[in-house]
């Protein structure tokens, strides 16, 4: 099989840089698409688009646009249902999916609507690429599961006093808007773990005795033992430190004495100082959390550091970017006002969810004691100085809003993340 990606090449806001270069996962989306596509395609070839696919290009083939996160589970679903029909396929989906529609169809601007169903740019051609073709719907079920996070008072959730999400076993996510990436390791990387693990357990006896005797030799609860937290090499951690699964530790990090760390993947040479709590969170490579700092539902991206005291709540924080001290990304709008936030055509649009926190791009610097509104957004390469101008961030922050601009000091920060077609001055 070829394997044939159309490039998307819009930036993802606030980020100013390609979907297929951010992390899902603590993963380059471009790297997990070619592992999770390796037992299929030994070949690849990238297009502008379907109709720039060579006619010399012939047998069979999964054509993909290069935005889009899909899990081994759903792929190898497509791909046998696709083979049955024989015939020219496409992803669909129905307003039934309730992880579709709920997580992934707000804010997206990728899919294509037909009908009942939106579609998704993931072919499968049996016999050479036609694009003129009208492809079979391949509809796979996400076998979703409802699963609520924490319980809060009925007037910021549901009527049961809930905030749920529509978690999937298997999925596919277009990567449109920042609120995407905190959809695809929140939901469905963590949450869908957890839930795949407790659908091993009540379906597999044999993996539940596992569980239970590695958790009975080893003295702990049976969501702290080895089979469910996965800790790299040369990794040092403090014995006051608590853990629980599922979770991963990469290699080489050092966590410190009090840490909590809940259902999280840590990558490789991280550094989680005293007293921080890490809960359904993903901590990129390289990433630094001094003391008392406290990640819940985050992404953060590698090489990041969030100073002591600061609290993030449901955000996405790009690479190489510093949050000072005592900052707090607020997630709750105090009036019953819907969320809204930026989609894949750089427009406010609601965001479909009861709660969320905000996004920082790459190479950002912010200072001490900022408190930053709900799915506010913080462009790349800017820096916000803490100052009694500058304490509460009510909207978003472009590149020309940066603090440093107006300083004698400007050239020691270089804009390494330009929009879209904007050509930067080098400075030698």
């Amino acid at each position: 099989m070829r394997k044939i990606i159309i490039r998307d090449e819009r930036h993802v806001h606030p980020f100013n840089d390609e979907a297929r270069d951010l992390r899902i996962q603590n993963k380059p989306l471009w790297l997990h698409q070619r592992d999770t596509l390796s037992r299929y395609a030994a070949q690849e070839l990238e297009v502008t688009s379907l109709y720039a696919v060579p006619a010399s290009v012939t047998g069979e083939a999964v054509v993909y646009r290069d935005n889009l996160f899909f899990d081994q589970e759903y792929i190898d679903q497509f791909i046998a249902q696709a083979r049955r029909a024989g015939r020219p396929s496409r992803a669909a989906f129905s307003p039934d999916n309730r992880t579709f529609s709920q997580h992934a169809l707000p804010l997206a601007t990728s899919y294509t609507h037909s009908g009942r169903l939106h579609f998704a740019d993931l072919w499968y051609f049996p016999q050479g690429v036609d694009p003129d073709v009208v492809p079979e719907p391949v509809i796979i079920d996400f076998k979703s599961r409802e699963i609520g996070f924490y319980r809060v008072p009925s007037y910021m959730s549901n009527d049961k006093g809930e905030l749920v999400y529509q978690v999937p076993i298997l999925g596919l996510i277009a990567i449109d808007s920042w609120v995407h990436i905190f959809i695809a390791d929140a939901v469905y990387g963590l949450f869908g773990r957890g839930a795949r693990f407790e659908d091993r357990l009540n379906r597999d006896v044999l993996y539940n005795a596992r569980v239970l005797g590695r958790a009975l030799l080893e003295g702990k609860q049976v969501l702290q033992c080895s089979e469910l937290v996965r800790i790299g090499k040369n990794c040092i951690i403090h014995p006051s430190a608590v853990i629980s699964g599922p979770a991963t530790i990469g290699d080489n990090c050092t966590i410190g004495a009090g840490v909590v760390i809940e259902n999280s993947t840590i990558g490789d040479n991280v550094n989680i100082s005293q007293g921080c709590q890490v809960m359904l969170s993903t901590v990129g490579d390289g990433a630094f959390l001094p003391f008392r700092s406290a990640l819940f539902l985050t992404t953060l991206m590698e090489h990041s550091i969030v100073a002591q005291n600061t609290c993030l709540q449901m955000c996405v924080i790009g690479r190489r970017t510093f949050i000072g001290a005592g900052s707090t990304f607020t997630d709750y709008n105090l009036l019953t006002m819907p969320i809204r936030a930026m989609n894949g055509d750089g427009e406010l649009a609601q965001a479909g969810a009861p709660v969320l926190g905000g996004c920082v791009g790459h190479n950002c610097r912010l200072g001490s004691g900022l408190i930053i509104y709900p799915a506010r957004t913080v462009e790349s390469d800017v820096i916000l100085f803490a100052s009694a101008d500058r304490r509460v961030i009510d909207r978003n922050v472009a590149y020309e809003d940066s603090d440093h601009l107006g300083t004698r000091a400007a050239h020691l920060h270089k804009r390494l993340y330009p929009r879209k077609g904007e050509k930067v001055m080098e400075s030698w």
